[in-house]
């Protein structure tokens, strides 16, 4: 009895130092992916916005919006390479490229589907498409459109 309760803790310390292995290794790399840093402000002020100021003064830069077309939410044809592209490329070659496609095609209609749950439940369900894309530009940082 005591060395099958011994050999069940000894899974469940391997499995629990596997998994906090993976999340630490999760972690580095995706603070390592630009992504999911926060965008410096423009900082404007004395000597040209110098860090030795210090009292600066923050100002914004206009970006023009430019209203979506039709076409806006196509596949490009060169996508960026992530961190999650060699798994990507790996599934490619198990599954093959019909199947991946399908498979992605389906995460895809989820994370739509989920996202204008969420737009509709938080009442800004005009800021839908704007999340999508913003999807779509992350997924593309992260390498999932290769």
């Amino acid at each position: 009895m005591h060395s099958i309760v011994f050999k069940t803790t000894a899974k469940l310390v391997t499995m629990n130092k596997a998994l906090l292995s993976f999340l630490l290794l999760l972690s580095i790399a995706a603070s390592t992916v630009s992504g999911f840093s926060v965008a410096a402000p423009r900082v404007g002020g004395v000597n040209g916005g110098s860090s030795f100021v210090v009292a600066q003064k923050f100002s914004t830069v206009a970006v023009p919006v430019q209203p979506m077309k039709k076409g806006d939410m196509q596949m490009g044809k060169m996508a960026k390479f992530g961190i999650f592209s060699p798994l990507v490329y790996g599934a490619k070659i198990v599954l093959g490229q019909d199947k991946l496609n399908k498979l992605r095609g389906k995460g895809i209609g989820l994370h739509s589907q989920v996202i204008g749950d969420f737009a509709g439940w938080s009442g800004a369900y005009h800021l839908r498409t704007r999340l999508i894309k913003k999807a779509k530009t992350n997924g593309d940082i992260l390498g999932f459109l290769v």
